[in-house]
């Protein structure tokens, strides 16, 4: 598949048929995702996998109970590890890691696609909730949950506010 076809395709998706993920995929989808350019390349992020139902269960009650998260078959947690950006202060902990990480997200996004599965890039979940659920160490910050499986069904356009209501010149 061609990058821009990838990107014109990509869809939110929250239905999932029961069809198992292979691990080389989904490892795959996180080198992919980990090329993705940050801050003095220090790659601040780091990837949970997570195929257990009872983990998946925990996540999307912490999702605020978005079922769908424990009906893939697999769940992928980028964080933000906050001690590779440490040396570029509270900006690298709080904008850095964060921007690194997003980077990563949309990398693995378009390589889903790429591979014929399906993902929605969830961000509103109780980040405490699920940093207790995976046991991460305090410099550890959960940005969003990569439910991935193969889709059930045809995931619909989602309209888009016209580019000329966007783009903006200096002055503005």
């Amino acid at each position: 598949m061609e990058l821009i076809e990838a990107i014109k395709t990509r869809r939110s998706v929250r239905r999932f048929d029961k069809r198992p993920v292979d691990d080389k995929i989904v490892h795959e989808i996180i080198e992919l995702g980990n090329l993705a350019p940050s801050a003095g390349n220090l790659q601040p992020r780091n990837f949970i996998i997570v195929k257990k139902q009872e983990i998946k269960e925990q996540l999307a009650h912490a999702a605020l109970d978005q079922r769908f998260v424990a009906q893939a078959p697999v769940v992928v947690v980028v964080c933000a590890n906050l001690k590779r950006t440490a040396h570029y202060g509270s900006r690298g902990r709080e904008l850095y890691c964060i921007q690194d990480s997003a980077a990563s997200i949309e990398n693995m996004l378009l390589a889903i696609v790429d591979f014929g599965l399906a993902c929605c890039w969830v961000g509103a979940f109780d980040e405490h909730a699920a940093s207790r659920v995976l046991g991460l160490p305090p410099h550890v910050r959960p940005v969003a949950l990569l439910p991935i499986g193969y889709s059930e069904g045809k995931a619909g356009y989602a309209s888009r506010i016209p580019i000329d209501e966007l783009i903006h010149y200096e002055n503005w």
